[in-house]
């Protein structure tokens, strides 16, 4: 009997030991949440005072907040392609959001295959990855189909303009065009958004056994501005409008290629758009509580780029870009710094905020850094894990970004000095900016006749770069 108990006793601590070694083995799981278009000053934490985001805010308290993180562009497609490729605008390879249109249903120019990106990286060390939401870097069937890019699971919207409908005709589960037939004419049907939040809840459960990546780019704040009825009525009577939005309603032609429906009430739209968002971040972070992964799961939340004046959107009255100049499209502040949210129990202490200067092209780095594996030769980004673990950070000696619309623009960042070029397609390109932003963050004094010197360093930089493969593009 005594000779049972003991060999039971050694069984017993030798599985518990087991367990908990294999436990302790197991990769982090990494939720990776972007919004789209959402500007600086649209989070509560970061000082919105129109409405408020409770659950992203916590997330902040119970992590670190990144006051000077940029997107990889100040529009989606190259700022998503930066941050799966870990290259800055001047070497990735979908560089704006008009590129070559191979469909005219599904989208924008695909990333090549021989791009390596985050997700391709993560499944070789043994992840199970997914995205959920608005992929935007290449249609079914191209080299560029998120299938084609490393990830196991897709469900969404393949196409760029295709997502700017809410409630869209058809969405993507992997490679199957699921038609939603209850959105035929009509935008009270199933709601876009919604959808896809419960694929990656289901995502989340079905794989908490397992290292997972969930890659979630949300569709929310982009114009169109449309949310169910029932966060209209939440918000409809704080916000008084002063003129509704007319644009093209379901059954006209344009609406089945993306363009925005007609809203008579922006405001109050966007306010419900993001109380709808903010709660969707709180069930995602109450799943992985749920499911006892708080302790293993580092979840990072941001923003593709500025906030957008589209669809009938009011910027200026929801100030959401804060204190910073521009928005989306633009180079300066507002277009591209963004906020970023990260919080992993455990190993990230709460309630941090940073001021590291970070862009989407460390995201890769940072996350083969995490995972154990190598970080691929000649990305242009570092891992910022130091940072979140409260160690010394490598810096970056400057960021980089170049945008191919409105004339073709460029940007550099070195420590405190900001460069801006304006115009540089054009025949008579306009003057070069600098700005000091410790001094003068909202962008709003051009120094650039008193430190020639700054930024006759800043264009010779901007002239290393790897020249771009649109046809006119040329900075010399």
């Amino acid at each position: 009997m005594l000779l049972s108990f003991i060999v039971l006793f050694f069984v017993k601590c030798g599985s518990q030991q087991s367990n908990e070694g294999s436990q302790a083995q197991k990769k982090p799981n990494i939720i990776y949440i972007l919004a789209d278009d959402l500007g600086y000053g649209d989070l509560s934490c970061l000082g919105q005072q129109k409405f408020s985001t409770p659950n992203i805010d916590k997330l902040a308290s119970e992590g670190m907040l990144f006051t000077q993180h940029y997107s990889g562009s100040t529009v989606c497609a190259p700022s998503r392609s930066t941050l799966m490729t870990g290259l800055h605008t001047g070497n990735t390879p979908v560089r704006g959001n008009r590129g070559k249109v191979v469909t005219a249903s599904e989208g924008q120019h695909p990333l090549p295959a021989s791009s390596y990106t985050v997700a391709e990286l993560l499944k070789k060390q043994g992840y199970i990855t997914g995205t959920f939401g608005k992929w935007g870097l290449g249609f079914p069937g191209s080299e560029g189909d998120p299938l084609k890019q490393g990830f196991d699971a897709f469900y969404g919207y393949n196409c760029q303009s295709l997502a700017h409908n809410y409630y869209p005709y058809h969405l993507w589960d992997n490679d199957s065009k699921i038609i939603i037939t209850e959105n035929e004419g009509t935008n009270e049907g199933a709601y876009g958004p919604d959808l896809i939040h419960e694929k990656t809840l289901e995502f989340i459960e079905e794989n908490k056994d397992k290292p997972f990546f969930a890659y979630v780019p949300s569709v929310i704040p982009h114009a169109e501005l449309k949310v169910p009825e029932s966060y209209m009525e939440r918000l409809r009577e704080k916000f008084k409008e002063e003129k509704g939005f007319e644009g093209c309603d379901p059954g006209c032609k344009r609406y089945k290629t993306g363009g925005y429906g007609s809203q008579a009430e922006p405001r109050a739209a966007f306010a419900g758009m993001m109380t709808l968002l903010d709660e969707q971040v709180g069930e995602i972070v109450a799943k992985v509580k749920e499911l006892g992964l708080e302790d293993n799961t580092l979840i990072v939340f941001t923003s593709d780029n500025g906030p957008h004046v589209e669809g009938g959107a009011d910027l200026d009255f929801f100030d959401g870009n804060g204190i910073l100049k521009g928005h989306k499209r633009d180079l300066y502040e507002g277009g591209i710094r963004v906020p970023m949210i990260a919080r992993w129990i455990g190993k990230i202490k709460p309630g941090v905020t940073s001021d590291h200067i970070s862009a989407f092209w460390d995201v890769l780095p940072t996350f083969a850094e995490i995972s154990g594996a190598e970080t691929p030769e000649n990305v242009d980004g570092i891992s910022f894990l130091p940072e979140l673990l409260g160690k010394e950070q490598t810096k970056h000696e400057y960021l980089y970004w170049e945008f191919h619309e409105k004339g073709g623009r460029r940007a550099i960042r070195k420590g405190k000095w900001k460069v801006v070029a304006y115009d540089v397609k054009k025949e008579k390109p306009k003057p070069v900016e600098l700005y000091d932003l410790d001094a003068d963050p909202s962008e709003v004094n051009n120094v650039a006749d008193v430190h020639p010197e700054i930024v006759e360093e800043a264009l010779a930089l901007m002239k290393r770069r790897t020249p771009s493969e649109i046809e006119g593009w040329n900075f010399d």
